[in-house]
């Protein structure tokens, strides 16, 4: 199990420089970038200059708000300057955000999403042979590659497609044409076993196999060096599960747990912003579900317990002002388990 982390999701490009430099010093395997208030790629470029070894990742850079061909310059640009330690990470993002905050097309996000993959294996596979591009799915149509506008084979490869799933028809796409799958923190060792694992095989086609299929999982770490901070920092956990689980994507996961009426009840306190009467509906046996609380060595052991065997890299999902001591002596109990 290969040990994560993250920039923060308000980091500027600088700050997550600094992080990359700093998170390849502490021995992580890969940084994620998250896409929110910066674009990704910006901050990417720059942490591949900064570093050597630590593999870099969009986690996640939003498919919908661009098209195959501007994501496929992009990620070839990264692939270049990181000497082929760049994972792209894809994700979907909701209706309302891909229509009213990015002003482009919301369809049958699935099916959307894997014409999309495919139309950027397509280009990239244009540019490695010289063969000229002729793409056209049900979405997405890409017919016209002149030498000018190629950059040529990468010398490194195309990088891996990560792709961030839910629900079961994305996973399935996941599995499909993608080399990985970004779960969600709103995950359970149930849902995982259940649903998603199941989706991704069947997804993979007649084998089933997840060899060389990657799985990785953010999971949310309640850390506190005494019961008074270990409390803020479940009063953080809850919080963010109570916005997680307000969202009708999330909700078959409340669903799968007998508590699709929680999901409900969040969902109308969301649209009155009602966010600290949320969180007080994210009782203990909730916070269980999805958190692993304790000192850092039973946040370790409890990890490895919950998640060996299902995911092949975790990330620790801490959204509140965790203590960088406690999340080392994690971290480090993560890779003697």
């Amino acid at each position: 199990m290969r040990v994560d982390t993250t920039g923060g999701f308000s980091a500027g490009p600088l700050e997550t420089e600094q992080t990359a430099v700093e998170a390849e010093k502490d021995g992580y395997d890969t940084l994620s970038v998250p896409e929110t208030s910066h674009d990704a790629f910006v901050a990417l470029a720059l942490a591949a200059r900064a570093t050597s070894r630590i593999r870099l990742q969009s986690a996640i850079a939003v498919a919908f708000a661009r098209n195959p061909m501007t994501l496929a310059y992009q990620a070839n640009d990264v692939t270049l300057v990181s000497g082929g330690r760049f994972d792209l990470g894809l994700g979907s993002q909701v209706k309302p955000h891909i229509e009213r905050r990015f002003g482009m097309p919301w369809s049958r996000p699935a099916a959307r999403m894997e014409d999309f993959v495919l139309a950027l294996r397509a280009i990239w596979d244009a540019w490695a042979t010289g063969d000229r591009l002729r793409y056209e799915g049900e979405f997405y149509s890409h017919t016209l590659m002149t030498e000018f506008f190629s950059p040529g084979p990468n010398p490194h490869g195309t990088p891996p497609v990560m792709l961030a799933a839910v629900g079961e028809r994305m996973t399935e796409v996941a599995g499909r044409v993608t080399d990985g799958l970004l779960a969600h923190s709103l995950t359970s060792p149930s849902y995982l076993v259940e649903v998603t694992l199941p989706a991704l095989r069947r997804g993979r086609g007649d084998t089933g196999t997840l060899d060389g299929f990657d799985v990785c999982l953010p999971v949310f770490a309640v850390l506190g060096a005494d019961p008074d901070a270990r409390a803020a920092a479940a009063a953080g956990v809850r919080r963010q599960i109570a916005f997680y689980a307000s969202t009708p994507p999330y909700r078959p996961v409340l669903e799968h747990h007998g508590r699709g009426e929680l999901a409900d009840r969040l969902n109308r306190l969301s649209r009155q912003q009602a966010w600290d009467e949320m969180a007080g509906l994210v009782d203990d046996d909730v916070l269980d579900l999805f958190a692993v609380s304790g000192t850092p060595q039973e946040v370790a052991a409890g990890i490895v317990a919950r998640y060996d065997g299902l995911v092949d890299r975790v990330t620790l999902n801490t959204p509140y002002d965790a203590d960088p001591a406690l999340v080392h002596d994690t971290v480090a109990g993560l890779r003697t388990a």
